[in-house]
């Protein structure tokens, strides 16, 4: 494969508080705005690129170089790149890699990503760490010159305050498949009967999800982000094990309120749920509890989180700009139920992941319905493959119809009644 020639068409990208990096064009040449985030992943490019969770936010690599081993038609999480832009510092002049077909030049061109390399991005990280993401914009090529002259920052900071803010943002119905689709059980239990079938709501969902519970024996209806509750329980089995999942996907949770009432009338009639990113939070909402804006989020592959329920650190992948606000130290009554007037109560619940980075909430489990949610992707096609197990916790949560089993010492260390302790 030839090696590319390097740009040297001026590109800038500006940020909200005014602040201005440039360097040269690289993919499309244009204008384009969005939410500015950094991504501390040393691999899997290809796999942020097409993660519908990214949708309207520019990526800042904090990897220097990028690029290496182009692009391939094996990695894509999804049918296209959704990141609205794309921060190199140093870009790799040639692809090298078995499997490449194709330079992230080029494939970032084809799709229409414009994009911005020769950045100081360790500058732009600790930039975003200190005051938080925030709108930003990369101008290139007649986008960025007016009259012959190239446009004064001023205007171009203006254009980048004029475009709508995450905070509020509903999007997932940008992002969801348009149509029911099935992915049936792959690997050593292709041909065969589903151990269990589950409805997955499109928020935004990575094509790996499917693919690890397929590998599994369950089979995978894929529904569209507007699917109602008639919609689900027509798909699930009624002798057969069933459950509903959640994807990640892209906006401000406390936006989803349609999806957030699907949820309650799953919690509602116990049917076993499990929840990844967005539908973690998706979760939190519906059993009462608030969610909020992280000043600069997790993006990356190499994030460390405890599970309670195991007292094991696992290394994950995460991509989330909002959080679950919960009690992180204590086992708590879901809110909702205060806000109730029938007999239907969610019970406990408890904060079974924690990062250990900030104590941020990064999963909730139930200890009285059969659901639980993660806040990170344990799919991720990249790695780490840390929490793979919690397929096989989802699987188990279907067969048994009964709330994860958490061990009474991580109850004990929350202040939490043990089985024992219930019993009496």
């Amino acid at each position: 494969m030839s090696t590319t020639t390097r740009s040297t068409e001026p590109a800038i990208l500006v940020l909200e508080d005014g602040t201005v990096a440039r360097g040269t064009a690289y993919g499309a040449r244009g204008a384009t705005v969005g939410e500015i985030v950094f991504s501390t992943g040393m691999t899997g490019y290809q796999e942020t690129l097409t993660d519908p969770s990214y949708h309207r936010q520019i990526v800042v690599m904090t990897a220097p170089h990028v690029g290496n081993t182009g692009i391939n038609t094996d990695d894509p999480e999804s049918h296209r790149i959704w990141v609205a832009g794309y921060v190199l510092r140093d870009p790799a002049r040639r692809p090298s890699n078995w499997r490449a077909t194709g330079s992230l030049d080029d494939d970032l061109a084809a799709q229409d990503v414009v994009s911005i390399a020769g950045v100081d991005t360790r500058f732009l990280t600790r930039h975003l760490r200190e005051l938080g993401v925030m709108r930003a914009g990369i101008f290139s090529g007649e986008a960025l010159v007016e009259d012959g002259v190239e446009r004064d920052v001023a205007d171009l900071v203006a254009e980048v305050k004029a475009a709508p803010p995450m905070a509020g943002a509903d999007l997932a119905r940008e992002v969801s498949t348009a149509e029911t689709y099935t992915v049936e059980p792959a690997g050593d239990f292709a041909g065969a009967e589903p151990v269990a079938t589950v409805v997955a709501v499109d928020l935004g969902i990575k094509a790996m999800t499917p693919a690890r519970l397929a590998e599994r024996g369950v089979r995978v209806h894929v529904v569209p982000q507007s699917a109602t509750f008639d919609d689900v329980a027509a798909l699930l089995p009624e002798d057969a094990p069933g459950g509903v999942f959640f994807s990640n996907g892209p906006g401000d949770p406390s936006a989803a309120t349609a999806e957030i009432d699907l949820l309650r009338e799953v919690l509602d009639r116990r049917i076993p749920f499990f929840g990844i990113c967005f539908g973690n939070q998706l979760l939190g909402r519906a059993l009462g509890y608030g969610t909020y804006k992280l000043g600069y989020g997790h993006r990356g592959i190499n994030q460390p989180v405890l599970d309670r329920t195991t007292t094991k650190v696992e290394v994950t992948a995460h991509n989330h700009g909002f959080a679950v606000d919960a009690p992180v130290e204590t086992v708590s009554t879901a809110p909702h139920d205060a806000e109730r007037d029938d007999d239907v109560r969610y019970g406990r619940v408890i904060v079974s992941h924690v990062g250990l980075n900030d104590r941020v909430v990064e999963g909730l489990t139930a200890l009285d319905l059969p659901a639980f949610s993660v806040q990170y992707h344990p799919e991720a096609a990249a790695g780490p493959h840390d929490s793979a197990y919690l397929f096989d916790r989802f699987v188990e949560l279907m067969t048994t119809r009964q709330p994860v089993a958490v061990p009474d010492s991580a109850l004990a260390a929350l202040g939490g009644a043990t089985s024992g302790e219930k019993e009496n």
